[in-house]
């Protein structure tokens, strides 16, 4: 990827390019054996990490970056550098699945409760059913237990890892881990495995092309995310603009 296919997004270097263009560079990075790390940005995400370092630092370790989240998009027109479009951590995971069965790709499946994760591992056979399940592991185990669980990975040798922990779990898991595992693409897709084993439901299309995908959550758990996302999106909108502030006096210094 060459450098004119990054925009510098509130401190982040995020590709600009299509979902096809995302699945494309994941195949690259698969036959070539090198190893990609991808990370999604949102603005909940971007808020928390500039609060926690250890985030932070685990996101930029990433190979690649991608805008998950439609207000992310927004931000970066606003600030003067625009992204064509996001790419949703969740179609990347199914793209990425298809890809995978079509090819005959091997992928672990680490993450989620043990019944969500049988669940995926059902769906994907159905769904997917030339993919090669390598492995796989939910995703409650201690600290402790991470050197064993990336040795797990690592022995599979799948030439995808997706895994479904709650952030900054799952980007420090990578960050820490990457090299043991090394596998060729791996994917952190968040809540991406309730989705697809259907404890989740997704927004309707057309809240997904809105950017409003965040309130649909909140249509469907109030009490647990109102607060959260009003927190979020509020402190996320005073980034962006403090930041177009700061960058146009720059300019007018320059």
């Amino acid at each position: 990827m060459t450098a004119t296919l990054v925009r510098e997004v509130l401190g982040y270097p995020i590709l600009a390019v299509t979902p096809a263009e995302a699945v494309d560079l994941c195949e690259d990075a698969i036959r070539s054996q090198r190893p990609l790390q991808i990370g999604v940005l949102n603005a909940a995400k971007i808020v928390n990490a500039a609060k926690d370092p250890a985030l932070r630092d685990a996101l930029l370790s990433c190979d690649v970056i991608f805008a998950d989240g439609q207000a992310v998009v927004w931000a970066s027109r606003i600030l003067g550098q625009p992204l064509p479009g996001r790419v949703a951590g969740i179609d990347l995971f199914e793209d990425l699945l298809a890809l995978a069965s079509r090819r005959r790709y091997s992928v672990y499946l680490l993450g989620a409760t043990r019944e969500v994760l049988d669940r995926v591992v059902d769906v994907v056979a159905e769904q997917y059913p030339d993919a090669v399940v390598a492995g796989h592991r939910d995703g409650y185990f201690s600290p402790a237990e991470a050197a064993d669980v990336a040795h797990d990975i690592g022995a599979s040798a799948p030439d995808m890892l997706f895994v479904a922990m709650t952030s900054p779990k799952k980007e420090t898991f990578i960050a820490a881990n990457q090299d043991a595992m090394h596998v060729p693409l791996t994917h952190g897709v968040g809540g991406s495995f309730d989705i697809l084993a259907g404890k989740t439901e997704r927004a309707p299309e057309l809240w997904q092309r809105l950017g409003m995908e965040w309130a649909f959550r909140v249509v469907q758990e109030p009490r647990r995310m109102f607060m959260r996302y009003f927190r979020t999106n509020g402190a996320f909108i005073v980034m962006v603009f403090r930041e177009y502030f700061r960058s146009r006096t720059q300019s007018r210094l320059n």
